[in-house]
């Protein structure tokens, strides 16, 4: 046993320090010493940082030319505003490079405000708002490429109809303040219908260049606001 501790207290030579070392106690070899200038064998050097102090990646570019997140995720609050203008002004012309960013982001905002204005009321059709939407959107999607030259995509389509939906938004809120059961409530219902039939047919008269066919476009677009409305009402 004190053989092997022995065996196991045996040091290694190695290459450290400078020749001709300290002599070791009891006349044996040089110990070796280290030289603190020189570091371990196999060390890699420390490589300079590639994130520069102008906020640059190395390769990548600079994070000044990095796009905003909100127009990554397709979010344009000057789109947004400019569209739900021309709803709240049917009359104004329209240009017709607006439709390019068929953005959604409107759209949900003004069906979740319609739907939390009916739930004020009483109302809990979250469900029917959605479905009758995305039935809404498909068919108008099917019946608009049938009509036009220029194709649309779904997208376009749901943005210009969830955008003209504004006017069935204000009527959800009067909903919460007052009956809509009565002649007043059917009058405030027949104009909302008809403001969000102008806004939406003079959006996609304007998308597709279909000026002959605005009636045509009108007509399926009133009717689906007409069961927005009676969502609304009812």
């Amino acid at each position: 046993q004190q053989q092997q501790q022995q065996q196991g207290l045996d040091f290694y030579p190695t290459d450290f320090g400078p020749p001709g070392g300290v002599p070791a106690a009891g006349g044996g070899g040089p110990m070796p010493v280290m030289d603190p200038g020189a570091g371990p064998s196999g060390m890699m050097a420390p490589q300079p940082s590639s994130l520069s102090t102008s906020g640059s990646l190395g390769g990548y570019g600079s994070f000044e030319d990095e796009p905003p997140l909100l127009e990554e995720l397709g979010i344009n609050f000057d789109h947004i505003k400019a569209k739900t203008m021309s709803v709240l002004h049917p009359t104004q012309s329209l240009e017709p490079h607006i439709m390019d960013d068929s953005d959604l982001a409107g759209p949900l905002l003004f069906c979740l405000l319609f739907g939390s204005f009916l739930l004020a009321s009483g109302k809990i059709h979250f469900g029917y708002i959605y479905g009758v939407a995305a039935m809404g959107c498909g068919s108008l999607y099917a019946v608009l490429n049938l009509m036009a030259d220029k194709p649309i995509t779904f997208s376009g389509t749901a943005s210009v109809l969830g955008y003209s939906l504004l006017p069935m938004v204000a009527l959800s809120s009067v909903a919460v303040l007052l009956s809509l059961h009565g002649i007043i409530g059917a009058v405030l219902a027949l104009a909302s219908v008809f403001w969000c039939t102008v806004s939406a047919s003079k959006m996609f008269v304007a998308a597709l260049m279909m000026e002959d066919q605005r009636l045509l476009i009108a007509y399926p677009c009133m009717l689906l606001y007409g069961v927005f409305a009676l969502l609304a009402v009812f």
